[in-house]
C-alpha cells in the first residue's frame, strides 16, 4: 500500500463558520512506507521518519513544488522494526537554524529486550553526524507494543516525552521504578532537571514528569502548558492537560474495556487521578496532535487537531476557556488511517 504526506488548504481562506470549512487536499509525496512523523525545515523542505528506520527528505523546490530525495538520510541508528516498534518521533532543536540539531525517537534493542531511545544528532543536509544518545528506558521491555515516543520542547528548554506502559504488565504504568506508562522530561544532553516531580524520592526514576498513561502518541506545548493524547484499550482514549507529578489513572481507571471486552476496572474516576478533558469511547485510535492557530482556517483557531487511525479522521476539537466543545470529524474522505497532523509555517494543515 502507498502512503502519502497531504496538504489541507483553504480556497476561502476568509471562511468563518463554525461548521467544516471549505479546504482542498493537495499530495506532497508517495512512495513513503508507514511515515510517522515530520518536521518543517527552515528553507521549508520536510524531513520525515518511516517507521522501518529510514529518516527521507521532501524538498521544496521552484514554484514551491516538493519532491521526495530517493536517497534517505545516512547516519540513523539502527531500530528495531517490529510490530509496534520502529523509528518514530523528529524534533528540531530550538535553535536549530544555528546548531542544526535535531531529535529523534525510536525502538532500540531486540524484540525479547527493547527500550525507547532517544538521541540528539547534527544534519548537514544529507547525513546524521556526532550521534548521542540521551535517553534509554528502563527497564528493558519483552514485547514490541506501546512505546510512544512523542516528544515537545517545554519553554525552559527541558525536553517532555511519552512512554508507553508495553501493554504487557500494564499496572506498571502506576509504579515509578520504571518509565513504562509515563511522561519523561531531560535536558537536551539527557541530564535530569532538579526540579522534576519526584527527584531523590526513594525507588522513583528521576526522569518521571507523569504517570498513569497507557500509550500516548501526541503531546504539543500551547501557551506554556503541556497537552497530550493517549490511546485506551476499547475505548477510554484520553485528550489530557498534564501537570508534573500527576497521575492520569491508566490502569486503575479507565472509560474503556479489554479487548476481550473484560473489565479492566471498576472505577472511571478515583481521587488523585487527573480526569480527562475528553474521552473517546468507542476509541478512535488518537495518533498525532496539532494546535491550530494559523491564517489560512480562522474558524478553526484554538482547536486542537487529532489524528485518529481506528476512525480515519483527523479530529477538530474546539477549545473555550480552557474546555472542550462540540468536536467536528474532518478528512474521512481520504479514507486512510492517519498517524500525524501537523500545521506548517503557513497555517496549512
Amino acid at each position: 500500500m502507498r502512503y502519502l504526506l497531504a496538504w489541507l488548504l483553504s480556497l476561502w481562506a476568509m471562511a468563518t463558520s463554525a461548521q467544516t470549512v471549505p479546504y482542498r487536499i493537495e499530495t506532497v509525496a508517495t512512495g513513503l512506507e508507514h511515515p510517522w512523523s515530520l518536521a518543517f525545515l527552515p528553507n521549508g523542505s520536510l524531513l520525515v521518519t518511516e517507521r522501518p528506520g529510514r529518516l527521507r527528505v521532501i524538498e521544496r523546490g521552484a514554484e514551491g513544488r516538493f519532491q521526495l530525495r530517493p536517497e534517505p538520510v545516512a547516519g540513523v541508528p539502527p531500530v528495531l522494526a517490529q510490530g509496534q516498534a520502529g523509528l518514530f518521533d523528529i524534533l528540531l532543536a530550538p535553535d536549530f537554524a544555528h546548531n542544526r540539531r535535531l531529535l529523534l525517537s525510536f525502538a532500540h534493542g531486540t524484540p525479547k529486550a527493547n527500550h525507547l531511545r532517544v538521541v540528539s544528532a547534527r544534519f548537514d543536509g544529507r547525513q546524521l553526524l556526532d550521534l548521542t544518545p540521551i535517553f534509554t528506558s528502563r527497564p528493558a521491555k519483552s514485547d514490541t507494543q506501546h512505546f510512544g515516543g512523542r516528544m515537545a520542547w517545554l519553554p525552559d528548554g527541558t525536553l517532555l516525552f511519552g512512554m508507553g506502559d508495553g501493554n504487557l504488565e500494564r499496572t506498571d504504568a502506576q509504579r515509578h521504578h520504571t518509565h513504562l506508562g509515563k511522561f519523561l522530561r531531560i535536558q537536551p544532553d539527557g541530564r535530569v532537571p532538579a526540579d522534576n516531580p519526584f527527584v531523590g524520592r526513594d525507588g522513583a526514576l528521576p526522569e518521571i514528569y507523569s504517570l498513569g498513561h497507557r500509550n500516548p502518541q501526541g503531546v504539543v506545548v500551547v501557551n506554556g502548558v503541556p497537552y497530550a493524547h493517549e490511546h485506551g484499550a476499547r475505548g477510554g482514549d484520553e485528550l489530557n492537560r498534564l501537570a508534573p507529578g500527576a497521575n492520569f489513572g491508566w490502569p486503575i481507571t479507565t472509560g474503556g474495556v479489554d479487548y476481550t471486552y473484560a473489565r479492566i476496572t471498576p472505577y472511571r474516576s478515583l481521587p488523585g487521578v487527573t480526569p480527562p478533558l475528553t474521552e473517546w469511547t468507542p476509541s478512535i485510535a488518537p495518533a498525532g496532535l496539532a494546535w491550530y492557530d494559523g491564517a489560512l482556517f480562522p474558524a478553526w483557531r484554538d482547536s486542537w487537531l487529532v489524528a485518529a487511525l481506528a476512525e480515519r479522521s483527523v479530529r477538530r476539537v474546539p477549545m473555550s476557556n480552557g474546555t472542550p466543545g462540540p468536536q467536528e470529524v474532518l478528512f474521512k474522505e481520504l479514507g486512510e488511517r492517519l498517524r500525524d497532523v501537523r500545521v506548517g509555517p503557513d497555517g496549512a494543515v
